[in-house]
């Protein structure tokens, strides 16, 4: 395990190995000198990681207060598998879930508020963990959320079913038409440099089986929105050309939960996270520890029946 600590945030890195054999990279950037006032577990995008390209992300959180934890997806950052390939998002969605809550089940988390931050196909990696265990998370941040292939970047018709077709013989071809998602992604030039240059995010066109997949959930999270039922708020970017934020606006109106808001950013593009001017930046970030705080400062039911449940238990012995 590799730990360091820097302006006040201790960080830490470890591989784990998930039930497929393979070592995944993990990370967190704990406050140092203060009791984290909640968890939150960050899912990074398609082709990106955690510990360089949602650094900046993790950083700021961690001075709000908050204990964050990433991991790198199967073929993705530093985590084993082809890179930018995905075998199944089931099996990644079961990765995060297992880390996630092995985290949060630790004895000095349990009484902590639990939050999923997803950006992009994060965003649907927060969704599908909340389907998973629907009452285990307090809320969700979702920036920019896949819940739908914008059109713009989406093949032709035609085009994904052949290429659906393929899946089964050539799975990991990088043959998949589409235009340079980085481009349009960061507004920032030197955020695209700092992508381009990093040797952990995958740049390649993508491949068959992982197009396969993104179109599948993304398919299934659209025609499912009434079943989100976790506190949530999503930011997009009124200029955002890569996910579609008419299904944001689609998600908002259906979801089942009481507790949710959906925050539009006039001139801004998909990477409201880090690829925007600093100005904006902060704009988001401080809409989003906003909302954390407000959140963490009014408590939950959740760890008040855990604590009933403890104490019920503590009584019977």
């Amino acid at each position: 395990m590799a730990a360091q600590t820097l302006d006040g945030i201790a960080y830490e890195e470890e591989y784990i190995l998930n039930t497929r054999g393979l070592k995944l990279f993990t990370c967190k950037w704990v406050p140092k000198n203060q009791e984290p006032k909640g968890l939150i577990f960050i899912c990074h995008g398609y082709a990106m990681e955690c510990s360089i390209t949602m650094n900046s992300t993790a950083v700021r959180l961690a001075k709000a207060g908050f204990a964050v934890h990433g991991i790198d997806y199967e073929g993705h950052g530093k985590s084993d598998g082809l890179q930018g390939y995905i075998t199944s998002f089931d099996h990644v969605v079961d990765d995060c879930s297992n880390h996630f809550t092995a985290i949060s089940e630790m004895k000095e988390n349990k009484m902590k508020m639990r939050y999923l931050l997803g950006e992009s196909m994060g965003g649907a990696m927060a969704l599908l963990l909340h389907r998973k265990k629907p009452d285990y998370w307090d809320g969700a941040v979702l920036v920019a959320p896949m819940c739908k292939i914008a059109e713009n970047v989406k093949p032709s018709p035609i085009v994904v079913s052949i290429l659906t077709k393929l899946c089964n013989l050539i799975p990991t071809w990088k043959i998949i038409p589409t235009q340079d998602i980085i481009d349009v992604a960061f507004k920032a030039p030197e955020i695209r440099r700092q992508i381009r240059t990093n040797p952990y995010c995958y740049k390649g066109r993508p491949r068959l089986n992982t197009g396969h997949e993104l179109l599948r959930i993304s398919l299934d999270l659209e025609q499912r929105l009434e079943e989100v039922s976790i506190p949530f708020m999503i930011l997009h970017g009124e200029a955002d050309r890569v996910t579609d934020i008419s299904v944001s606006e689609q998600l908002h109106r259906k979801a089942s939960s009481w507790d949710k808001s959906l925050k539009k950013y006039p001139e801004m593009w998909h990477g409201l996270l880090y690829g925007e001017t600093v100005e904006n930046i902060d704009i988001v970030f401080a809409d989003i520890i906003g909302w954390l705080d407000e959140r963490c400062a009014l408590g939950n039911s959740r760890i008040e029946q855990q604590l009933k449940t403890e104490c019920d238990d503590l009584q019977t012995k």
